[in-house]
């Protein structure tokens, strides 16, 4: 047999799948309207590895031969390692990267691959490419979420013992040591971690077979989707063709994922933007993060953290969109669900690329631990410890609450801290209050005496970061 150099001559003479049906040529504008191939060749691999396993059932079932089932595989191998090497001409005339594929199999073995395509929709078979990705995407990225887990654990330990205010309303609300605050986004990003786990579980949508459903109804050929569910390493096969070819609610909830994981950067974000503020000056972000003004000399930007601030937005305009896209659509496969790959891999990629500079701010972020602890006692973050102090002495916490409400406002009026109170002046309130009010007060003193799990002390911080590091280092 004559060999023609695929993936160029061979290819260009090849028409579309449906061609046949239609008089004429396509119009450019067409073409380029309908394309998918820009977006869609990054299945390659995927739209490989499902071919040979349906090409391979193919041979099972006697619709093809051994030999024409070996010439499939070994194209198809070839086929994956040009593309990989970056030798391989795509023609977008081919509209997308199965019927390229499709093309440049039957350009290098003939007949034989021809047959791939028995029994076989590009409808089912999208529908298996973009799962196989996603299992593989979901597990890239909670390696990377795993990786910032351990740098912010890795934070937290230089900061144990050191103490910061703690926010609620943006308002100064109680003590709390710099480690449990880093130790909170760990928490946040173990939930996106479960999310994306029960994405990818095994009686998830996503990890279900379409193929072999074909169009929409399946095949009046002995098609075992069975075995080729499980070459392809799903949990089960979809038991209704109609839906099987229709179904994106895996897309919807893993760009869902996304967003969720974008939203805690962005809080992360948030923070740091504003504890490297002068009026802050909480926290300092190397300079290699950082870029200054083309005006003003003095400035240092944290443009990195406004972008991943920023970047969220993106993340939820490709879920609205993939939910848009899916709103009344009709039964079966429409060509609207083409639109699902510019979104699925818009949110992937800004959430992969977010958390690996996000792991690189905080490995080089350091706290002013001085500059905290100068003005760490404005704010009367005490104040709550002071009313659990009264509700130990017997006094019920509403009553307590107010009590430490008006030597509060006491307070500002004398311009004095609860600290700096006279036992006199604490007995006018309350003469449940004695001299032992003073181990109570001040942030230390306050986050020495918590002893709830899960709380903003130091002892709580240890605990946390034992458990974290544990946790980890199974994964």
């Amino acid at each position: 047999m004559k060999v023609v150099r695929f993936g160029v001559d061979k290819m260009a003479e090849q028409k579309k799948s449906w061609e046949e049906r239609l008089a004429g040529e396509p119009d450019e504008l067409t073409i380029d309207f309908v394309e998918s191939l820009s977006i869609d060749k990054r299945l390659y691999k995927y739209d490989i590895v499902g071919s040979i396993a349906h090409a391979q059932m193919l041979a099972q079932q006697k619709l093809i031969s051994k030999d024409e089932f070996k010439r499939i595989k070994d194209g198809l191998i070839e086929i994956s390692q040009k593309i990989s090497e970056g030798k391989f001409k795509f023609d977008k005339k081919l509209e997308d990267i199965h019927m390229v594929i499709e093309a440049a199999l039957a350009a290098k073995i003939g007949e034989a691959g021809e047959k791939l395509h028995t029994g076989r929709s590009r409808n089912d078979q999208v529908a298996t490419d973009i799962r196989l990705w996603m299992r593989d995407e979901i597990e890239i990225l909670q390696a990377k979420i795993t990786l910032l887990q351990k740098q912010f654990v890795k934070l937290a330990s230089r900061y144990v013992e050191d103490v910061m205010p703690g926010y609620t309303h943006l308002q100064r609300a109680q003590p709390i040591t710099v480690a449990v605050y880093l130790l909170g986004f760990v928490e946040q990003l173990e939930r996106d971690f479960i999310r994306l786990a029960n994405c990818r579980s095994a009686g998830s949508g996503l990890n279900i077979s379409p193929l072999g459903s074909g169009a929409i109804a399946g095949s009046t050929l002995p098609l075992d989707r069975k075995s080729t569910a499980k070459q392809l390493g799903f949990f089960d096969i979809s038991y209704n063709s109609i839906d099987a070819v229709g179904d994106r609610d895996f897309c919807a909830e893993f760009i869902f994922d996304c967003a969720l994981i974008a939203t805690h950067l962005s809080g992360l974000a948030e923070d740091w933007i504003i504890y490297s503020s002068c009026e802050f000056g909480f926290v300092r972000i190397d300079d290699s993060f950082c870029t200054s003004s083309s005006m003003m000399p003095q400035k240092r930007n944290p443009d990195v953290l406004e972008l991943i601030r920023g970047k969220a937005g993106g993340v939820y305009g490709s879920l609205m969109a993939m939910l848009t896209i899916l709103k009344a659509l009709p039964s079966g496969y429409n060509r609207d669900m083409q639109e699902d790959k510019v979104h699925v891999f818009a949110a992937s990629d800004t959430v992969s690329q977010s958390l690996d500079i996000v792991r690189a701010v905080v490995a080089h972020t350091k706290f002013d631990t001085k500059k905290i602890s100068a003005g760490l006692e404005e704010g009367f973050l005490d104040a709550t410890a002071l009313a659990e102090y009264l509700v130990g002495k017997g006094v019920a916490f509403r009553k307590a609450h107010g009590i430490v409400g008006l030597l509060v406002a006491y307070c500002e009026k004398e311009g004095k801290k609860l600290a700096e109170l006279g036992l006199d002046e604490f007995k006018k309130y309350s003469p449940a209050i004695e001299p032992d009010v003073y181990e109570r007060l001040g942030a230390a003193n306050v986050v020495s005496k918590y002893v709830t799990d899960g709380a903003a002390g130091p002892k709580q911080a240890k605990e946390q970061i034992a458990y974290w590091n544990g946790q980890l280092a199974q994964r």
